[in-house]
């Protein structure tokens, strides 16, 4: 699918700076017009069309491209005197371009993945050419026809003040189609220091490292074992949380996402798990002895095990570059499995496994003392959480294990 973008023919007119300044402007750390193209590529298009003036200024064509050859999005540009999406003259030096249908994309126009993917297919003569739309040049049947995208689903950015709105839209909307009331709530509250963080040079690997000192002061408190102890850490741990949200809204608010910074997210929770548990296990030690330890040790060796083998099924449900998409597919597994009466219960409960849910579990268990109960829990769930991911995993990639298994035994037949 190809995107195609125009550039209005006013910037063609003014100098280099202003029109710098006029299609650059930072939206949530990100210029303008390359958020728009970055949002095509990452709505699917494999190549984006840009539609510029043929005055346009050739230094400021040679930085944009430089800038989007970085995020290795193909672009072409196409220099045109005066094009206007609603006169069909300006369609023919595009006709050899645009075979099959296309997005249309305003340049100055905030929006996500999310409601792009979601857009109708129209026909020319049917779309608000100030709006996204999928356009095809074909005649569309107008019953199956629904109007363009909504102005709640994007914004489109011509002022200073409309800056501040398409960053808040952005903002609110970096969260995932997956995510749970708990984690919604959460979100919110991290609304204004992402935003305010977008504007500086924190990048969200560096907002991970932070929640692991925060989740590594709340084993501290954890352990002293007191009760007004006990309670600061499970506010830390929270905070901790915050922080494992904050990190993908901004990479994904300011184009930094990573298979990197996905899986060094996954390794940062699951030590702050372990952090977390091991630092209550010793809290524990102080009132009940030998037994908290020793269900301590069983708490951590299960949770080693989950680890474990979630991360192998996160290699074997996603490719190598979108480890992001893992719980995404794998709910679609759950979803196709329905017929699977262990697949329907896993489905149901697998929210209130997340980690957006389970801070505010240790607030609760925490405040009203219930701390050897959540431990407990903890526990079965940890076992029972690495049991079903190898079940799982059987299930729906057998032929992945089986060569996994292949690729292991040819390794050990070479270093013999």
């Amino acid at each position: 699918m190809k995107a195609l973008i125009s550039i209005p023919e006013l910037a063609g007119l003014v100098s280099e700076q202003q029109a710098t300044e006029m299609l650059m402007r930072p939206v949530a750390g990100v210029p303008l017009l390359l958020r728009t193209v970055l949002t095509a590529a990452r709505a699917g298009a494999r190549d984006v069309l840009l539609v510029v003036p043929a005055a346009m200024s050739d230094g400021f064509l040679k930085k944009l491209l430089a800038q989007v050859s970085q995020r290795r999005v193909r672009i072409e540009l196409i220099q045109i005197s005066e094009f206007d999406p609603q006169e069909c003259s300006s369609w023919i030096i595009l006709r050899r371009h645009l075979k099959d249908e296309f997005l249309w994309l305003p340049w100055n126009w905030a929006t996500t993945k999310r409601f792009l993917v979601n857009l109708p297919v129209v026909d020319a003569p049917s779309v608000d050419w100030t709006k996204p739309a999928y356009v095809t040049p074909r005649e569309v049947d107008r019953d199956i026809t629904s109007s363009p995208i909504s102005p709640s689903e994007g914004v489109a950015v011509t002022s200073p003040k409309s800056v501040i709105e398409a960053e808040r839209f952005l903002v609110a909307n970096s969260g995932k189609v997956s995510d749970g009331i708990h984690t919604s709530f959460n979100r919110r509250l991290c609304w204004p220091l992402v935003r305010l963080l977008s504007h500086t040079p924190v990048t969200p690997n560096a907002i991970t490292f932070g929640g692991v000192v925060v989740s590594i002061l709340s084993a501290i408190a954890f352990a002293h074992g007191t009760y007004p102890w006990s309670v600061l850490g499970a506010f830390l741990f929270y905070i901790a949380g915050l922080f494992d949200e904050m990190d993908g809204m901004l990479a994904r608010i300011t184009f930094a996402e990573s298979p990197s910074g996905t899986w060094l997210e996954g390794m940062a929770d699951g030590l702050s798990y372990v952090l977390l548990f091991g630092g209550v296990t010793i809290g524990l030690s102080r009132h009940y002895g030998h037994i908290a330890i020793l269900m301590g040790i069983v708490l951590l060796i299960g949770l080693v095990l989950a680890l474990v083998t979630t991360s192998l099924q996160r290699r074997r449900a996603t490719t190598p570059d979108r480890p992001n998409e893992y719980l995404s597919r794998f709910y679609q597994l759950l979803e196709k499995d329905s017929g699977n009466w262990i697949s329907r219960v896993v489905r149901q409960v697998q929210a209130f496994q997340r980690r957006g849910i389970l801070i505010h579990y240790i607030v609760f268990f925490t405040v009203i003392g219930a701390l050897p109960l959540v431990f407990f829990l903890a526990t079965l769930g940890a076992h029972l959480t690495w049991i079903l991911t190898l079940y799982f995993n059987h299930r729906f990639f057998p032929h992945s294990s089986r060569s996994e298994m292949k690729t292991t035994a040819s390794k050990l037949k070479e270093a013999v």
